[in-house]
């Protein structure tokens, strides 16, 4: 689980690294900061390209290899960026995407193998809580290093966590891929991809796990249109200083940290489904807060409703992942993500750009913010509408 951790921490840098030094890329680059956007709806597009195979290349190579070729490609991917060309901006942020796919399932099928029932939320929480961490050394960090040395610095230095902690694996890879066959062969690509398809026929016949996944999708929208334009709202709209706005984001993500075991450990408890009802209406409310948000509201105010949004938004994803472990069938957890991350990352190509959209027709951010509070509405009455099923 602490390798995960890292794992998780790491692979943030392929989302966050851009977005948050964008205001400078973009001024070098010639484009609007608020594209930000468009990379994170790029970096799910490389994602459904490759996370569908994840379970094709479990099965052969195991979860580690998977994650150490993974984080090893977004690393160099990323690198391509400090070229700040559009075109560079854009291809990056795809092979990041391409490189990522398969760290979330590959995770998950490690763990849920693992994992004693009664604490699977708490585990898988703990878990994810390396997503929040590493935006938050990511949101602290990097723009330190811009200021000191410039924003490519800060770029590699992301990359180069991602290399080392591919390489910090190694010592797992022996006795956590022990149960790889080494002898499946993974076909063309077309076959590939048509057996990888095949894993969503798993949401077309489970209803609820259906319902759990677009859920997951909608309030995806939130947490990552949250995680990319946070930086760049405080700095374009209400004029605060790079590396504070970047330290207030660092203190959402520290939320989301807490936020991830608290959640875990209620929905070990209460069960899943009031857990995420309750995150959903929560985060509608936190995404409404920072709608009304303006240069006039105190900084603390501001703060504090990034801390909500963190805690909220942010923090529902290892609830959601233990859930989705509970009711995918045996043996096919990893396959299961892979197919809720399928959706998870098409629904990521739209909301991220609606929100660029919303931002440059109506020259503010409050109706991006009010996209937030939409979908993670619209989530909460999904959860709403189902009942909870207890799997055999």
């Amino acid at each position: 689980m602490l390798a995960l951790l890292g794992v998780h921490l790491a692979g943030m840098g392929v989302f966050l690294a851009v977005p948050v030094l964008a205001t400078a890329i973009a001024a070098e680059a010639g484009i609007p900061a608020a594209l930000a956007g468009i990379h994170t709806g790029l970096v799910y597009g490389g994602a459904l390209v490759s996370g569908p195979l994840a379970g094709a290349f479990i099965h052969r190579y195991g979860g580690i290899r998977v994650l150490q070729a993974g984080l090893t490609f977004c690393g160099l991917a990323l690198a391509v960026s400090v070229l700040a060309h559009p075109v560079a901006l854009a291809v990056s942020a795809f092979a990041c995407g391409v490189g990522h796919g398969p760290v979330t399932p590959a995770g998950s099928h490690l763990l849920a193998q693992r994992t004693p029932a009664n604490r699977r939320s708490l585990i898988f929480s703990l878990k994810q809580c390396g997503v929040p961490a590493g935006s938050m050394l990511v949101a602290a960090v990097t723009p330190v290093i811009a200021a000191a040395f410039g924003w490519r610095a800060g770029i590699l230095a992301v990359s180069a966590l991602l290399v080392t902690a591919a390489v910090v694996l190694q010592p797992l890879r022996k006795p956590l891929d022990a149960e790889r066959d080494r002898a499946a062969r993974l076909g063309n690509l077309r076959s590939i991809w048509t057996a990888a398809l095949g894993s969503l026929a798993i949401l077309r016949h489970l209803p609820l796990l259906r319902r759990l996944t677009m859920m997951s999708a909608l309030y995806g929208v939130s947490q990552f249109c949250f995680s990319s334009f946070f930086v760049v709202f405080q700095v374009e709209a209400l004029g605060v200083p790079l590396t504070e706005a970047g330290f207030r984001l660092a203190l959402a993500q520290g939320a989301g940290v807490a936020g991830r075991v608290c959640w875990g450990i209620a929905a070990d408890r209460a069960g899943a489904r009031p857990v995420l009802v309750g995150l959903g209406l929560a985060t509608a409310a936190s995404g409404l807060a920072l709608l009304l948000a303006g240069p006039a509201w105190p900084g603390v105010l501001v703060t504090l409703a990034g801390m909500a949004m963190g805690a909220t938004a942010i923090g529902w994803n290892g609830v959601f992942l233990a859930e989705t472990a509970r009711l995918a069938p045996h043996g096919k957890v990893g396959a299961t993500t892979a197919a809720a991350g399928f959706v998870f990352g098409a629904c990521m190509l739209v909301g991220p750009p609606a929100f660029s959209a919303l931002v440059q027709a109506s020259g503010g951010y409050g109706l991006g913010f009010g996209l937030c509070a939409a979908t993670a509405l619209l989530g909460a009455g999904l959860m709403l509408g189902g009942r909870a099923v207890a799997k055999p």
